[in-house]
């Protein structure tokens, strides 16, 4: 089971809330308000309660909408703050922030006999009433309760988002509602919806109808099953029996647009450019390098139809969002067509661009100028970096904390959403208890442990940090079932790292909160990781290992990759074993032609009674088991006696397996080699975590 740490900030937590009963009630708010001070007595909600506000007009006709979603006394209408005499609620707008200079801060001062909301804004309202709703029990007699508390609370980040992938496998709308009436509960303030990609097309653009007629439908519903099928990856048209897929009308994206804005929550759309196109240059491969379909991924950027095209597409999307930015993707450009185009190299010579990387920056530049010219902003991945960062762009930093570090120290915005810990499309506890994802291993309290504030930026580069973000891509997920069990409650704890003050957090107390939440979010009718069931960390990770080749040298006959080093050339006898994924920083990857191929000198002749290394395979991204490992001896460091040789068929149907491959016997050598060869037939990287002696 996972070690769990009780730290000082948990000990006074307890001890602020040890009355017990209802007193331990504000220990259930998700995210930790900024400061809590519990009061004596209780407020018991009836149906007579009054809900009181002096909100007039348009602000009070959109909190009345939200509300009506609610149960009574919530549903029954607001009246005027005047009448907030006796058991009532009231929301009450103030002319300056109650508790800090933000626009969503807000306090609740709940007495047994009223409870009060004040706010600058309409957001600090609904995040107030949000902690209220939170704050209420059920007692055993049916009657709702909530403890006298006072609660003075303001977020640490502007931006709290989660990024929903619908172009992998698409999503209804009413399962975008019911997301959002989840996330605003959290005060999550941001939905980015990922609508375009090579898997297909999401947003109805009237100019361009074969986007949503052809583009938007696959002969496969399942993503894995057409990425990796032998259909090789085509599109059919919408009336095909067998299309699968959808799109969102322009009425669908302007009902879920307002659904979004009763909730405080802004839709931030992204249309992907240059790369990740495959399903536009499908239905309009003139806009490719060579004009021919399922030829390429990336738009031909010495073509001035591409950006007529993204033009005409970017202005009905900014017709439907209203959003401050427009996302236009910009991550994994291929920009080998460019290489060879007449029209791109044309437009490198004419714009005296020196390589592919500043035309890419030429297309994110123009595309810049022109949201720029419809007051808009433009966000991107930090790819859009490369070649030269647009101006005014803000980036989103998902390799990693390094482009948002450089985007920030560049005088930019950076939006914080690094996959080591805002990936939520990985596992999320032990593989083989969980179904299929498309790897990595990041629990809950990896989630929560992540701070935006990179230690590289000083105070006055810290306030560029934007916000942070979750982001759940979709290519193994093709259920609303499956992708709400990958959405919480991780997003939970991204909630809280984004809202509350690092001070103020303590994984042992989230803990407790987080179980409490999942059980309200089955009833609710979601499908949250049951996280009471959790594993935690692989067994071997949690002791470091001892044994006769801890810390000796190793000599690498064939090197290790640098994107995954782990711990360089001591990690494969450093005693620390690899967690459920191979980017833990424990595994350390091979992809060179021998694999690995490592000599450990035991600095002595030494008698030997085991050698054994364990291995991971993920199929996903081509992580695969070897196919042969040899073990070999020496005492002098030339000769080498071979103890055994190990083969074993790889098979991708197992998506993720651990495996030892060892020796048993008795010998006596100073030096051991050992290699690990890939199949013919997959490649792929190999990775291991620790050559064990024993």
């Amino acid at each position: 089971m996972k070690r769990r740490t009780i730290t000082l900030c948990t000990l006074l937590l307890a001890a602020l809330f040890a009355a017990g009963g209802s007193k331990a009630q504000a220990q259930q708010v998700i995210p930790v308000p900024q400061k809590v001070e519990q009061g004596e007595g209780v407020f018991r909600i009836t149906g007579a309660t009054a809900l009181c506000t002096n909100l007039k007009g348009k602000e009070k006709k959109m909190l009345e909408t939200y509300l009506a979603t609610l149960p009574a006394p919530y549903n029954q209408g607001l009246k005027s703050a005047k009448k907030a005499r006796g058991n009532s609620i009231l929301l009450e707008k103030t002319e300056t922030a109650p508790t800090a200079d933000n626009a969503e801060s807000y306090t609740l001062e709940v007495t047994p006999r009223q409870a009060v909301i004040r706010a600058a804004t309409d957001a600090g309202l609904f995040y107030g009433l949000q902690t209220l709703l939170q704050l209420t029990a059920t007692d055993a007699a049916g009657n709702r309760t909530v403890q006298a508390v006072r609660v003075e609370d303001t977020p640490r980040f502007a931006y709290r988002g989660l990024m929903l992938d619908v172009s992998r496998h698409f999503r209804s709308k009413e399962f975008v509602k019911k997301q959002m009436d989840a996330l605003a509960h959290y005060k999550l303030n941001r939905l980015h919806l990922h609508l375009t990609d090579g898997a297909g097309w999401r947003i109805e653009i009237k100019k361009y109808p074969r986007l949503t007629e052809f583009a938007a439908w696959r002969p496969e519903a399942v993503w894995k099953k057409w990425w990796f099928g032998s259909e090789g990856r085509k599109y059919c048209e919408q009336d095909d029996p067998r299309a699968q897929g959808g799109f969102y009308t322009q009425d669908d994206i302007r009902e879920l647009v307002e659904y979004a804005a009763r909730r405080h929550i802004t839709l931030i759309p992204e249309i992907e450019m240059p790369a990740h196109s495959e399903e536009v240059l499908a239905a309009y491969p003139e806009l490719s390098c060579t004009g021919e379909p399922y030829k390429h991924a990336d738009f031909c950027v010495g073509n001035e139809a591409t950006f007529a095209f993204l033009e005409d597409v970017l202005a009905e999307v900014m017709e439907l969002f209203p959003s401050e930015y427009i996302h236009i993707g910009g991550d994994e450009a291929g920009k080998a067509a460019w290489k060879t185009c007449p029209k791109c190299q044309k437009r490198m010579k004419d714009e005296n661009l020196k390589d592919v990387n500043e035309l890419q920056s030429y297309l994110i530049h123009r595309i810049e100028v022109f949201l720029n010219a419809h007051g808009r902003k433009l966000l991107g991945w930090d790819e859009i970096m490369e070649g030269g960062l647009a101006p005014n762009a803000t980036v989103m930093s998902w390799r990693g904390e390094e482009g948002g570090i450089n985007a920030v120290k560049a005088g930019h915005r950076a939006i914080m959403t690094p996959s080591s810990h805002c990936y939520l499309d990985g596992y999320q506890d032990a593989p083989a208890s969980q179904p299929e994802a498309i790897g990595g291993y990041l629990p809950l309290s990896k989630v929560y442990s992540y701070n935006p504030i990179p230690a590289a930026l000083n105070e006055e580069e810290a306030k560029l940090i934007y916000g942070v973000q979750g982001n759940l891509w979709t290519e193994y997920i093709p259920t609303e079932e499956q992708c709400e069990y990958m959405i919480y409650p991780r997003i939970l704890a991204v909630a809280e790292v984004a809202w509350s003050d690092p001070a103020r957090k303590s994984y042992a107390d989230f803990h407790a909160r987080a179980l409490k939440a999942v059980e309200q979010l089955k009833q609710k009718g979601y499908h949250p990781f049951d996280l009471k069931n959790e594993i935690g960390d692989r067994p071997e990770s949690v002791t470091p290992v001892s044994h006769l080749a801890l810390n000796k040298p190793v000599t690498y006959n064939a090197p290790f990759n640098q994107t995954y080093a782990a711990q360089g050339d001591k990690s494969l006898t450093d005693g620390r074993r690899g967690n459920w994924t191979y980017s833990d920083g424990a595994w350390q990857g091979f992809i060179s032609r021998n694999r690995l191929d490592v000599t450990v000198d035991l600095e002595a002749e030494t008698d030997i009674r085991s050698i054994s290394a364990d291995f991971i395979q993920v199929v996903g991204p081509e992580v695969f088991l070897p196919a042969e490992v040899i073990i070999s001896v020496s005492t002098d460091g030339t000769d080498y006696r071979e103890l055994t040789r190990i083969s074993h068929r790889v098979d991708k149907a197992d998506a993720i397996v651990f495996k030892n491959y060892g020796w048993q016997g008795e010998t006596k050598a100073r030096y051991i080699r050992y290699q690990a060869r890939a199949g013919k037939e997959f490649g792929g990287w190999v990775f291991t975590d620790e050559i064990v002696v024993q």
